[in-house]
């Protein structure tokens, strides 16, 4: 499991497939229970597949953090293969996108 502080309002998730990203996900869900102050950096570098259950792990992070909280969350360095999940779903028109980790990062910063 890799949640990393990266500063004091933003955290960045090194991503895994199953069963690993479901643990990532409830990890981050248990941190973000105490804070409702941080955007989130999600690195999809090391994932490969996406379930159901992943998707449905995403939407209801994105509900808690964009929605409830009016905070920010990045997806970045989805392969090719994970990216076609994103459209097939039309997930691609709800979440917002980074090529890598440094660009997500940055537009956050841009934002603030």
């Amino acid at each position: 499991m890799t949640i990393q502080n990266w500063s004091d309002n933003i955290i960045v998730v090194e991503l895994q497939d199953d069963p690993q990203f479901t643990d990532d996900i409830n990890a981050l869900f248990d941190s973000l229970d105490s804070r409702q102050d941080v955007d989130v950096v999600l690195n999809f570098g090391d994932v490969t597949f996406l379930n159901s259950s992943n998707i449905a792990k995403l939407l209801k992070l994105r509900k808690q953090l964009v929605v409830s909280n009016g905070r920010k969350l990045k997806l970045c360095g989805i392969s090719t293969h994970v990216w076609g999940v994103f459209l097939v779903t039309g997930l691609d028109k709800i979440f917002d996108f980074a090529d890598d980790v440094a660009s997500g990062l940055a537009g956050l910063q841009m934002n603030l």
